[in-house]
């Protein structure tokens, strides 16, 4: 990201984010947004330019989780450091329009903030052998959780001799969301995913290792700003040539974000976005016997009735009962960790639903 000096308008301003900033800008206080961080060390741009700025101790050590620090696409309420122009103090964070989550890779049940207030959630999945449709599956849940509009890629369309097949379990599993097929190397595709990047509207890429999601970001672009490495050829694996989320402002207009390949997309917490992943399961599950049902063994099921019929797609149904148990559980350790603990600790022998 350079430094030229950019209105709030094109990095996603509005209206409404001028009426929630009210109360700061009468404090003295400047907006801006977020784009790079390491540790609590954050870069941002402002109508001023880039600067870099820190969150003081107290708002650390006041936070509830690392989930309510700044993270890349925020927008905080900043005082100027002076004499230094190019410095900032960050004292708030103004509430989220939307975000993409998971939880923290590991055993504890604590939400990872990956990035905010994004428009466009762009689902990376290479035309390869790694193509993993209940990886797409997963994805997409987490963008509509998030309250972001998800859309499908399929990338290395010229390295697919037959895609039709691939695009095909691609709109089967993707629901509602549109999918584009993409070529970084040719250029196929980009001018439909231009079309959703408009001025002030932000998308985020997120995918695998390998999948070719920086090497999109550079066709956007126009130059080679994000560096790209090539995949190996035994097993079509990537190595992360991303290693940290860097929002970047495209010369036609719009905003991304490009993000590191994610070994691990364990879910974080799922309301409706379950249904709206999977509204045909769930438009069939309104007419099972039991309002508990669990697709299972269940008499009156109409799930596994409609498996049997062939209406409904087997896979798709495993795919959806892993993932809501998933769910499940969490909540479960959730409500746990809520509770008061003894003083002593017990070994627990629960283990969360493997992630497939």
């Amino acid at each position: 990201m350079n430094s030229t000096t950019v209105s709030l308008a094109d990095l996603g301003w509005d209206a409404s984010w001028e009426a929630a900033f009210e109360s700061y800008r009468q404090a003295g206080l400047k907006p801006a947004r977020v784009i790079g961080q390491e540790k609590h060390r954050y870069r941002l741009l402002a109508e001023s330019g880039e600067l870099d700025a820190q969150v003081p101790g107290r708002t650390v050590r006041r936070a509830q989780s690392e989930a309510d620090l700044p993270k890349v696409g925020d927008w905080v309420a900043y005082r100027p450091q002076e004499p230094v122009r190019s410095a900032g103090l960050i004292e708030a964070v103004l509430n989220r329009r939307t975000k993409l989550a998971r939880k923290v890779p590991g055993r504890e049940a604590e939400e990872q903030v990956l990035v905010t207030n994004v428009d466009v959630a762009f689902v990376v999945q290479a035309l390869d052998q790694t193509f993993n449709p209940r990886l797409l599956e997963r994805m997409l849940l987490m963008a509509l959780e998030g309250g972001v509009t998800p859309v499908v890629i399929l990338n290395k369309a010229d390295l697919c001799t037959h895609p039709a097949e691939r695009l095909a379990e691609a709109r089967r599993r993707a629901g509602e969301a549109a999918v584009i097929l993409t070529s970084a190397r040719s250029g196929q595709g980009i001018q439909q995913v231009k079309q959703l990047l408009p001025r002030g509207r932000t998308g985020v890429f997120i995918g695998p290792s390998g999948v070719g999601k920086s090497s999109l970001i550079n066709q956007l672009y126009g130059a080679e700003i994000q560096p790209t490495a090539e995949v190996r050829e035994r097993d079509h694996k990537g190595r992360h040539t991303t290693t940290w989320r860097e929002l970047i402002l495209l010369p036609d207009g719009g905003l991304v974000i490009d993000t590191p390949g994610m070994r691990e997309f364990h879910l974080w917490m799922a309301g409706e976005g379950l249904r709206e992943a999977f509204p045909d399961i769930e438009l069939v599950a309104l007419r099972c016997r039991f309002r508990d049902c669990r697709h299972e063994t269940e008499p009156g099921c109409a799930v596994r009735e409609a498996v049997a019929a062939g209406d409904l797609d087997p896979d798709r149904v495993v795919s959806y009962k892993k993932l809501r148990q998933e769910l499940e559980f969490l909540h479960q350790v959730r409500h746990w960790q809520k509770m008061p603990q003894p003083r002593f600790k017990l070994k627990s022998r629960a283990r969360a639903p493997e992630e497939s």
